[in-house]
């Protein structure tokens, strides 16, 4: 068979000089013209499909994530949080919404363990401050760091229930519990649920107590607010000093809670989490 295919070839090889095509007298070989149109033909035919292959292989519309991008967590995803007291081990814990001391006068949905999460970004700032603070012989009391989504919900069912009002002489002795939305005390959501909010004050390690603050965690009233004018000269020295030592480090208060600070650059600013507060793996 091979040796049939073989002399087949040669014979071919052999009749190829008299199969040549000739050109008629007078012309030079080659019509420009003809040879333009076919180029034409065959560029545009490359191009069409070349056009379609590009297509193909294009992204969806709207895709614009680059190679290495991290895709935004979903609000049940707690796998870029960590505990405080691992980050910050000096910090001493006292959760108020896992225990039955709060404005609620019960534990609150979501707390499932007496921890502090945050992000990490949040916690190696409060790291940092810790270890200021330490040079001077306090520590940090934590009262709450991240708040699901679920406690929220929590705050609001009991705000929206006016016949509750066990908790008022220790926390809103001065307030109707009816103006507890209007004037901010209870809203929607948190920015604690965004995982970077923490609530804090300071422990004096030469006395074993807490500083004065002029005030205490969770009051609703004026007192709360930072530069409240009702305060002994020591008590304003001391929210001083955590609150410079907070900013100083990257975080940032408000005018209504002077324990309250929340990173500036936090990691994730649109996502209010709802997973529960719990041991982490």
């Amino acid at each position: 068979m091979r040796t049939c295919k073989l002399a087949a070839l040669l014979l071919c090889l052999a009749l190829l000089p008299s199969c040549q095509v000739h050109q008629p007298a007078g012309s030079s070989g080659a019509d420009p013209a003809r040879e333009q149109k076919a180029y034409s033909s065959g560029y545009e035919t490359g191009y069409r499909e070349g056009y379609a292959q590009g297509l193909d292989g294009r992204p969806d519309v709207g895709d614009t994530s680059q190679p290495g991008d991290v895709p935004p967590p979903s609000d049940s995803d707690g796998s870029r949080f960590v505990m405080i007291s691992e980050t910050v081990p000096d910090a001493i814990l006292e959760i108020r919404y896992y225990s039955t001391y709060n404005f609620v006068g019960e534990r609150i949905d979501g707390y499932q363990a007496p921890v502090a999460l945050l992000t990490r970004e949040a916690a190696e700032a409060l790291k940092e401050v810790s270890d200021e603070l330490a040079e001077q012989g306090y520590r940090l009391k934590i009262y709450d760091a991240y708040r699901p989504q679920s406690a929220v919900e929590h705050f609001k069912r009991w705000a929206a229930d006016l016949e509750d009002v066990s908790m008022k002489e220790y926390f809103y002795p001065d307030l109707d519990k009816s103006v507890l939305f209007s004037q901010g005390y209870i809203s929607s959501k948190s920015g604690h649920s965004r995982g970077s909010t923490v609530d804090v004050t300071l422990f004096d390690m030469n006395t074993g107590k807490e500083l004065d603050m002029g005030g205490t965690f969770d009051w609703f009233g004026p007192r709360s607010h930072p530069n409240f004018t009702g305060l002994t000269e020591e008590q304003a020295a001391n929210r001083k000093l955590l609150r410079d030592t907070m900013l100083a480090h990257g975080f940032k208060g408000i005018n209504t809670e002077w324990w309250h600070f929340t990173l500036k650059n936090e990691p994730y600013p649109d996502t209010y989490f709802d997973f529960s507060v719990t041991l982490l793996p």
